[in-house]
């Protein structure tokens, strides 16, 4: 539905009626879509509380000039691909401001990794919004080994080869950032949390985890001991392997206890908003060194973290399954969190910066 959307009713004029016209350029795969989704999800409330009208396109057919998107918008929000070549990325702030010539003009950084890659080469943007940051601002300013927090991380741990990388923080940017939610928003999440109560009946399966291992040096060797922690708790009903689709992957959580969701590329990911959708209580590695909105990462309180080397994984993981009422806690208080976020509209609160 959403799909025919971007190719249709989506690109169709500004109606004229609002003082404020917000259009998204975005990219049409399943994770940037998921920041775009509530702009159409809570449009009603961009109308009625922020007198804004929203329109999308895809960025490759706007800049190509094979889009019927509206000009003249009050707010351009775009997003990019991950390696985006600089040519490419002026060509792009060119014909925004070309056919927006008195635009805001706003960068949305869908991207894992917390780092803030974009904002040296985005100078001239207005706002730049992210889904996660870290909360110690000052880590900005110093160089990683690699290019991303995990990756500077479990180099060292493993010793592999990085090379450091420092992506600059330009002199003001701080004023420019906003922080969104994460992936909360995507399609088929964000009606289910609104309307949605925590699902209940039985839960036979006392820890799914599920670890895709391939991937880059530093990746593989973190979730092969992600997967081996979890094969380690013996006595217990665990759920592992990959190959499965999405329908059966939600049904396996649903009947869980414990959703293990360690690290991909970046620290937050579907899996985390997932458990709590389900009803499983999320167990991941650490995150207190993050910043998101909505928050689900509150220790022992919406999820239970364990250390980065896993030393303590069989401790917690035993303790949620000899303790039902906390498990049954920590459960509920992180499906209503999310619940009360989708079922508030606070998205275009959330927001209103990029058109106010």
């Amino acid at each position: 539905m959403n799909d025919r959307r971007r190719r249709g009713s989506y690109r169709r004029p500004f109606d004229g009626t609002t003082a404020r016209r917000l259009l998204l350029l975005t990219i049409g795969d399943r994770i940037p879509q998921s920041q775009i989704f509530p702009f159409h999800y809570y449009a009603s409330d961009f109308r009625e509380a922020l007198d804004t009208e929203i329109r999308e396109t895809d960025i490759a057919d706007y800049v190509a000039g094979r889009s019927t998107a509206p000009r003249d918008a009050t707010t351009v929000c775009f997003q990019t691909e991950f390696d985006i070549p600089e040519d490419d990325l002026a060509r792009i702030l060119a014909v925004i401001r070309e056919r927006n010539p008195d635009a805001r003009i706003v960068y949305l950084d869908w991207f894992a990794p917390t780092d803030l890659r974009m904002a040296h080469r985005l100078p001239q943007i207005d706002l730049y919004v992210t889904k996660h940051l870290l909360r110690d601002r000052a880590r900005y300013d110093k160089p990683v080994y690699g290019d991303t927090t995990l990756m500077d991380h479990y180099g060292h741990h493993y010793d592999l080869p990085h090379e450091e990388t420092r992506f600059p923080i330009p002199d003001g940017f701080w004023k420019k950032l906003l922080l969104g939610p994460s992936f909360v928003t995507a399609d088929f999440m964000l009606p289910a949390f609104a309307s949605g109560r925590l699902p209940t009946g039985p839960r036979p399966t006392d820890l799914h985890a599920r670890i895709a291992v391939g991937g880059s040096p530093w990746y593989e060797a973190m979730r092969a001991d992600c997967l081996s922690a979890a094969e380690g708790v013996s006595g217990i009903h665990t759920i592992t392997g990959t190959g499965i689709g999405h329908h059966q992957f939600i049904s396996e959580l649903r009947q869980s206890k414990i959703c293990f969701s360690p690290f991909g590329y970046g620290e937050v990911c579907w899996r985390d908003f997932e458990a709590v959708l389900t009803g499983a209580v999320l167990l991941k590695q650490d995150m207190r060194h993050v910043e998101t909105a909505p928050d689900i990462f509150i220790p022992n309180e919406t999820y239970v973290p364990v250390k980065w080397d896993l030393s303590d994984f069989e401790e917690k993981t035993r303790w949620l399954l000899s303790d039902t009422q906390s498990r049954d806690r920590i459960a509920r208080q992180a499906f209503e969190r999310l619940h009360d976020y989708a079922n508030s509209g606070r998205f275009a609160a959330q927001m209103a910066p990029l058109v106010t």
